[in-house]
This record gives C-alpha cells, sequence and structure tokens, in this order.
C-alpha cells in the first residue's frame, strides 16, 4: 500500500528533486508507529544577488555588505578628530509655561496706571510695556526742533512752553498727535484733536509732560453757580432743628439711633444745579474767543500748576497782541477734574463752557 502511495505522488509531480537510487519510505507502515517516521531529504535553495551597476544608485537604501570594498587608502588620509577641536553646544533653551487656574488676565495683564495689554512674562512684552509705562507716567522724550515756537513765561525757569500750528511741519504735528494718543486714553478716542487747534506742549527734563489744545469758538454759556451740594447745604442749614437723641424717664434712659438721609431734591433745584456729572447753563450764550478744548498733565507731574501755566500760555498768545482775561476762556464740557481746575483758574464756578456747534 505505501509503495503505491509514493509511486503516486512521485510520477505526478514535475517538480520534485531528482531520483535517488533507493529512496527511503516517508513511513514504512501507514499506521505504524512514530519510531518508524522517517524524514525526507531536506532541499536547499539558494539565491544569488545582481550585482547593482556602477552608475546607478540603490534604490532601496541596503547596502550590500559583500560587494562593498573597503578603501584603506582613504581610511589612512583621513585623520581622527581630537575631542578638543569638538564644540559642543552648551546653549540651553528654556520655555516660559504657565498654570491656567481660571484667573481672568492669564493671557494678558493689564496695568493699573497706563491701562496697557501684555503678556506677562514674555521678555519682548515685558520690554514694550516698560517703555510705553513710562512715556506716560512721566512724559513722552522730546529733544527739541530748531526754531521753536517758544513762548516767553516769565514764571518758568527751566522748562518751556512750545506752540504747534496746523501750517507747522509733517514731524512736528506727529509728536502733537502722539501726545493726542496718551490723552484719549483718559478723555476718549476721536474728538480731542483736529486741524484748527492749536497745541501747546509743556516740555521738562526733555519729556512732554503736558499738553493743552484750544480752538477758536464764537459763543459760549454760562454755568449755573448753584451747585448740588451747595443746595444740599442749604437744606441741610434750613431744616435743621434740635433734635435730642436721648429720652429720660427718672434714672432710666433711652437712647435713639440717629440715620441719616441724603435729602430729596425737586425738578426745579436739578435744573438749577449739578446732577450726577451733568452742567447746567444758561440758556443765552455771549461772545467768546478761545476755547479750551482739552488738557492733560502727565500723571507723576500733576498738582505742579502745570496746567495753570499752559492756560496763562494759551490766554497771552491765542489772540495776536490780546491777552484775554481768565474769565474769557471757554471749556468743552469738562469732566470733574477738569470742571475743578477751571472753577479755580477762574476763581468763579459760573465759568463760561461751549458746544460743538458754537465752533467759528
Amino acid at each position: 500500500m505505501q509503495a503505491k502511495i509514493s509511486s503516486f505522488f512521485k510520477s505526478s509531480s514535475p517538480y520534485s528533486a531528482p531520483k535517488s537510487p533507493d529512496p527511503p519510505p516517508i513511513f514504512d507502515d501507514l499506521f505504524g508507529d512514530e519510531d518508524t517516521v522517517k524524514k525526507e531529504p531536506e532541499i536547499r535553495i539558494t539565491y544569488e544577488r545582481r550585482a547593482p551597476k556602477p552608475d546607478s544608485g540603490n534604490d532601496s537604501g541596503w547596502i550590500d555588505e559583500g560587494t562593498k570594498k573597503p578603501d584603506f587608502g582613504d581610511l589612512l588620509s583621513k585623520t581622527v578628530p581630537v575631542l578638543s577641536e569638538i564644540v559642543l553646544n552648551k546653549k540651553r533653551s528654556y520655555a516660559q509655561f504657565h498654570l491656567e487656574l481660571g484667573q481672568s488676565d492669564f493671557l494678558l495683564h493689564t496695568c493699573a496706571t497706563c491701562g496697557f495689554k501684555y503678556a506677562a512674562g514674555d521678555e519682548g512684552d515685558e520690554t514694550v510695556h516698560k517703555t510705553f509705562h513710562k512715556n506716560y507716567t512721566h512724559g513722552i522724550q522730546f529733544k527739541g526742533w530748531r526754531n521753536e515756537r517758544e513762548i516767553h513765561m516769565p514764571s518758568l525757569h527751566g522748562p518751556r512752553i512750545i506752540l504747534v500750528l496746523e501750517d507747522d511741519p509733517a514731524l512736528r504735528r506727529n509728536k502733537v498727535q502722539e501726545v493726542v494718543n496718551m490723552m484719549e486714553m483718559e478723555l476718549g478716542e476721536d474728538w480731542i484733536f483736529h486741524k484748527r487747534c492749536k497745541a501747546y506742549l509743556f516740555i521738562d527734563s526733555q519729556r512732554i509732560a503736558g499738553c493743552l489744545v484750544a480752538e477758536p469758538v464764537m459763543k459760549a454759556y454760562k454755568v449755573l453757580s448753584t451747585s448740588l451740594d451747595e443746595r444740599a447745604e442749604d437744606m441741610t442749614t434750613k431744616d435743621a432743628r434740635p433734635n435730642s437723641t436721648t429720652l429720660r424717664f427718672g434714672e432710666v434712659i433711652f437712647r435713639r439711633e440717629v440715620i441719616r438721609r441724603a435729602p430729596s431734591i425737586t425738578n426745579s433745584e436739578a435744573l438749577e444745579g449739578n446732577l450726577n456729572g451733568a452742567i447746567f447753563c444758561e440758556e443765552e450764550g455771549v461772545p467768546a474767543v478761545c476755547g479750551i478744548r482739552a488738557i492733560w498733565v502727565t500723571p507723576c507731574n500733576r498738582r505742579k500748576r502745570i496746567a495753570s501755566h499752559l492756560l496763562d500760555a494759551a490766554r497771552k498768545t491765542f489772540v495776536m497782541g490780546v491777552v484775554l482775561e481768565r474769565s474769557q476762556l471757554a471749556f468743552s464740557q469738562p469732566t470733574s477734574a477738569g470742571k475743578a481746575l477751571a472753577s479755580s483758574y477762574t476763581g468763579t464756578a459760573s465759568f463760561l463752557v461751549y458746544k460743538a456747534c458754537d465752533l467759528n
């Protein structure tokens, strides 16, 4: 049986190995023991790599170690690098990381003084903020111009005030616009400066410490002198009456708690006074010439009478050959600080104010 099976496979396989004189059978018995099993001879198939062409590269990226012959001449010609000649890059790069824990200013930090937003920890942003902060608090750097239009002020010794007009060179007008950009951070944007304005710059220690912008006007209105605080004081004085806070019954003394309340204000009183920052003026206007559109002093130079010097310079030079009186200056609707300055400079609470429609 085994002989028939072996002869069948040998005759049907065209790729079988050449016959041996006496091929051993695979199994002596189809159902014999495992000890009787014999293995066929192992057939080894070998492959020979074809040598690459000398003018073509190896696309596969493999290096045939068998065909590569070492060039001992190149090895002898090359010099071994000395350890001392190798330059190591010892510079380390550091990255700044931050932890986001819900803070509102995680990406950008806002300076409480100058309002500049910058990325804390970034070297470039820190440098830009430092420069801007100093320009805002101490003033923009100013080395001076040739043929400055300086205003002679006998009360100034050292600092000076220069005037910039609309027909001056672009370099001077650009410097004024740079100062106006600082002013807009506190006073609002896109209204301070226009072509017909005159700019007065206060220069101290090669920095612009203050700026006044003036414009021609036709008429102005007097502010009603009665303010909300004055009306409140009058009402308090008028309605004041002796109220005892203690009540005695023999040896027993009762004390009454007093709650202070703000006085009520009628409509007529509101029209006569200043309510929530609004300024109420007389209906009839008076002739005016010089309007103070905006005035600003750097934070580090306030309380040094710089604003008063600027107002004096405007009175002296706004109209050629005429020195205006303090009461003749008209102000645009001022802030609370501007109102205090106008009242202190003119010596009265009934100073002049003008509106945008009153320009000359």
